[in-house]
Parts: structure tokens; C-alpha cells; sequence
């Protein structure tokens, strides 16, 4: 399964941050603790097979203290951050 290849990946420490996941982090006060508790915790709720550089996956969670993330990341077996944000109310 998908999401434990990931999750596994995250707590070896066997991932990276892309640029703009780093950027959007900042603008969204939003720290490396708790992306990957999201991602460990989380569920994928959508995938992108024909993604721009590699297939990729959008993961749902919540962070410890009851923030809600999504993550989009690649898929292994090179594990990388794309983006993060806070899913709009609707999502």
C-alpha cells in the first residue's frame, strides 16, 4: 500500500523538501513536526499517476494539536514534501 511505504520513508527520515514546500511552509507558519505527523497519522485522498515530474499523492491528517493539513508528496521510493497548506472549509 501506498501510504506505508511513505509513512515509513518519513520515519527513517528518507524524505526532502522541495522549494516550494519549504516557501509555503513559512507563509503558512507551518513546521516540519507537523507535516510529518500529518503524513504519519494521515490518508491519502487522492493520487496523481500522470503527475508533472512523477506520480504523486495528496495526503489528509491532523496535526496533534487538531490543525488540518493536506500534503501532497511523491511516491517512493524518492519521498518528496511538494506542497502544504490548509484545506479550505469545503474540502
Amino acid at each position: 500500500m501506498i501510504i506505508k511505504k511513505i509513512k515509513d520513508k518519513i520515519q527513517k527520515g528518507e524524505y526532502r523538501f522541495s522549494d516550494h514546500a519549504v516557501k509555503r511552509m513559512i507563509s503558512r507558519y507551518i513546521d516540519r513536526s507537523e507535516v510529518e505527523d500529518v503524513i504519519t497519522r494521515g490518508e491519502v485522498i487522492e493520487e496523481y499517476p500522470d503527475d508533472k515530474y512523477s506520480p504523486s499523492c495528496l495526503i489528509y491528517g491532523k496535526t496533534k494539536k487538531g490543525r488540518n493539513l493536506h500534503i501532497q508528496v511523491s511516491l517512493p521510493p524518492t519521498v518528496i514534501i511538494i506542497t502544504v497548506y490548509e484545506p479550505e472549509s469545503s474540502e
